[in-house]
């Protein structure tokens, strides 16, 4: 495959053969929370480099990127992952970046590489994930219910009353991602249609969670939950770590996510900070993605789990430029908070 190396790259990876990191380096990486790989993985890159990794949590992808601008005179870390296409352009445009995007990425990630103005030469893509409404099979079969198919059900029909949860578009990122699929789906009806699909949501009970653990581990009546409601946002890549077949997706939900990692403007390890973003990049870390956080990895060269295969993906999720999203993203969420409080 042939690989895209910007110019800039190049003279990186020149001068990397005869620049050493420092004794002791320590890079500080910070994710979100959902950040997480098998014990030792982060050790390969030091065993590789002999630099050292921090891992410091900054909260959901929106408090991460808030995080980062806040600070961008004072900055908090190295390197960061868990920027997604929701905020990408925001963090850039703020000058919280340093002009970096991996040479290690081929044509075949180049679809995941985001455009110029909207976080394009400055972040390089990690890992991706489809989040949809997850479906408990046994819950509908038991109370003799057919499943939902489509978005309109859920607001529309009060056989669906009670039934689903999402997580808060204010402070979860997939809750975000579906508050933009909602938009995206409504938005040949009107500029005012989505408010109304989510009073419709509000009049049929849905619940609304702070985070993804709340709403998939706490409400949703799935195998591996406690809740008792047999609808939630989650992921695609959900299912395959339940029991087999005990749960799927509703297709008809879908948004693409994807996360990216970035070197943080102002660091005093530039070259070291590009080394980890290559190695996020890497098999190695590319490898362990999909057990740890549940999404596919970019790489075309990583392995996916036994299962995977049979992760059902959108042919066609809802969409909306992430400029249009960096232009409209304040603005749709303070009417969503309006809507979405009691």
């Amino acid at each position: 495959m042939k690989k895209i190396i910007p110019i800039a790259a190049i003279a990186i990876i020149l001068l990397s053969g005869c620049t050493q990191p420092e004794a002791d380096t320590t890079l500080i990486l910070v994710t979100h929370d959902s950040f997480a790989l098998s014990e030792g993985t982060l050790e390969k890159f030091t065993e590789q480099t002999g630099i050292n990794v921090s891992v410091q949590a900054g909260g959901d992808a929106g408090e991460l990127a808030n995080k980062l601008v806040l600070t961008k005179d004072s900055p908090i870390g190295d390197v960061v992952f868990g920027i997604d296409n929701t905020f990408a352009s925001r963090v850039a445009d703020a000058g919280v970046l340093e002009k970096y995007v991996s040479g290690d990425l081929t044509d075949a990630e180049s679809k995941f590489l985001l455009p110029d103005g909207s976080g394009g030469g400055y972040l390089t893509p990690i890992d991706t994930g489809d989040v949809c409404i997850n479906i408990d099979h046994a819950w509908f079969t038991e109370h003799g219910i057919a499943e939902p198919t489509s978005l309109v059900q859920l607001a529309d029909d009060e056989t669906y009353k009670d039934l689903l949860v999402v997580e808060a578009a204010n402070s979860s990122s997939p809750g975000l991602a579906f508050l933009l699929a909602t938009i995206a789906a409504f938005d040949e009806q009107g500029e005012d249609a989505w408010q109304q699909y989510w009073g419709g949501l509000m009049d049929n009970g849905v619940k609304i969670a702070a985070s993804w653990s709340d709403a998939y581990y706490v409400d949703f009546s799935g195998p591996s939950s406690e809740g008792d409601r047999p609808l939630v946002v989650s992921y695609a890549s959900s299912p395959p770590f339940e029991p087999a077949g005990a749960t799927g997706v509703m297709l008809d939900s879908c948004f693409r996510q994807t996360e990216y990692a970035g070197v943080i403007a102002g660091t005093e390890h530039s070259n070291e900070a590009q080394q980890l973003v290559d190695f996020l990049f890497s098999p190695t870390v590319q490898n362990d993605i999909p057990e740890n956080m549940y999404v596919f990895p970019v790489n075309a060269e990583a392995t996916l789990p036994a299962g995977w295969e049979n992760v059902q993906v959108a042919d066609d999720p809802w969409f909306i430029d992430p400029a249009e999203i960096d232009a409209k993203r304040e603005d749709w969420l303070a009417v969503w908070a309006a809507i979405a409080t009691p």
